[in-house]
């Protein structure tokens, strides 16, 4: 199987170094942070998200299944502050450790962005960039980690009409590139929130399957009813229930469809 890092250095552009696309992560201060790393060990959050992945994997790679895109997944939640991002770095890297996929993790909170942030590298250019201008492709922009099995696509620069960006030709396009350029390949969408921007639900809208993150003890189901709304026209909709302090030892996200 050809290495997607390889293949993605391979087609940069002209006078393009693919050294400053690479980038290490530091893996031991995410360990601290309670984010899963392949060395960390069998600790609950590993656990709980090799629970959650394995429906996703299956739908995004279900031999014969008809679905768009089944391999594009978008992580969000109703509000601010409900984990989402957290969620979202754990479940790539839960999925980096399988035998047989690659993950591209994007941010496309593009008005906050903190994938990055979270991970302790600086901004960079990104999805947004590849949307503004023709002469920049998704190679010039991925990022290759130091996890074989991991990139990073950034949020790129702030625009103000990023909502009418995310529903462009060029964004279906650059998600039709991403989604079969590799079979193997998982692609994790950091995305805003459903209930603050437009941007969630355009880009919830183009997956193929959504993960939405709920505060336990926190989001009234008010909130999340109206969250769901937003989400009507999409097939594969998951929902997982962080924060959840009441639960058992081990037991700390919940998941069900």
């Amino acid at each position: 199987m050809e290495d997607p890092q390889t293949h993605d250095s391979a087609v940069l552009g002209a006078g393009q170094d693919s050294r400053r696309r690479y980038v290490d992560i530091n893996l031991a201060r995410l360990h601290q942070m309670g984010i899963i790393t392949q060395d960390g060990g069998r600790t609950s959050a590993a656990e709980d998200f090799r629970i959650i992945k394995r429906p996703l994997l299956r739908n995004a790679l279900q031999p014969g299944s008809a679905a768009a895109n089944r391999n594009l997944i978008v992580v969000t939640s109703a509000l601010p502050g409900e984990g989402k991002t957290y969620c979202a770095i754990n479940l790539a890297m839960s999925i980096a450790m399988e035998k047989d996929h690659t993950v591209l993790l994007v941010d496309a909170d593009v008005a906050r962005p903190s994938v990055l942030k979270v991970l302790g590298l600086p901004a960079a250019p990104g999805l947004m960039d590849i949307l503004l201008t023709e002469k920049v492709g998704v190679s010039d922009v991925i990022l290759r980690t130091n996890i074989d099995t991991l990139s990073l696509l950034p949020a790129g620069r702030n625009n103000k009409h990023a909502t009418e960006l995310l529903a462009s030709q060029a964004m279906s396009a650059l998600l039709v590139e991403i989604s079969s350029r590799y079979p193997d390949r998982i692609v994790i969408f950091d995305s805003p929130p459903l209930l603050l921007t437009s941007e969630a639900s355009v880009l919830a809208s183009q997956m193929g399957q959504v993960v939405m993150v709920i505060e336990a003890e926190s989001t009234t189901q008010a909130t999340v009813k109206e969250a769901l709304r937003r989400l009507d026209h999409c097939p594969h909709i998951n929902l997982i229930c962080n924060k959840a302090r009441s639960f058992p030892a081990g037991d700390y996200y919940g998941y069900y469809d």
